[in-house]
């Protein structure tokens, strides 16, 4: 019973909280509860015959991740990768990713009321868009609220679900 107490409080201490980070101009956020955790940026493996926006694979701690190139994913202008970039690990449907983020703006509070529909005017903003489901207001910003289901697109999640197959089985061997 206790377990399930803390649970509930651990969903309600969440609750209204992202992650956000800076994609180009914009800042982007997640909610936390799908974030695992942050890690510097390190070696990746490249994999050969995918999309350009999966930069490859990495090792973190035994489990091998996919890894995403947010400004690739939202068919950006590339960046080079230095000290403020990270990857955020993100678990979407018991699935494990890695985004490469240029750098993490911190956590923020936003309230339902203070989220909005994205509007659709170009088609610029309709690629992004697709992976926006709102826009936060704080203050005098906006921050795009991204929806990781469709971040992942059933493709990538496919990938991911393969990557996820072998880490299964090399735990059971």
């Amino acid at each position: 019973m206790d377990e399930i107490k803390e649970l509930a409080n651990e969903h309600d201490a969440q609750k209204g909280k992202y992650m956000t980070f800076k994609s180009g101009n914009e800042c982007f956020g997640l909610k936390i509860q799908y974030v695992v955790e942050i890690i510097g940026f390190q070696a990746i493996t490249f994999i050969p015959e995918t999309e350009d926006y999966i930069k490859g694979l990495i090792n973190l701690r035994g489990k091998i991740l996919p890894v995403i190139d947010v400004r690739l994913r939202f068919q950006q202008e590339p960046f080079e990768y230095n000290d403020r970039t990270c990857i955020i690990v993100v678990n979407v449907k018991e699935t494990m990713v890695g985004l490469i983020v240029e750098e993490i703006a911190g956590v923020v509070e936003i309230q339902d009321e203070n989220i909005l529909p994205p509007p659709s005017i170009g088609r610029v903003d309709r690629v992004q868009n697709k992976y926006v489901y709102g826009i936060g207001r704080i203050g005098d910003s906006v921050k795009l609220l991204l929806d990781p289901d469709k971040l992942l697109n059933d493709e990538d999640a496919s990938s991911s679900e393969q990557v996820n197959d072998v880490n299964e089985e090399e735990r059971e061997a």
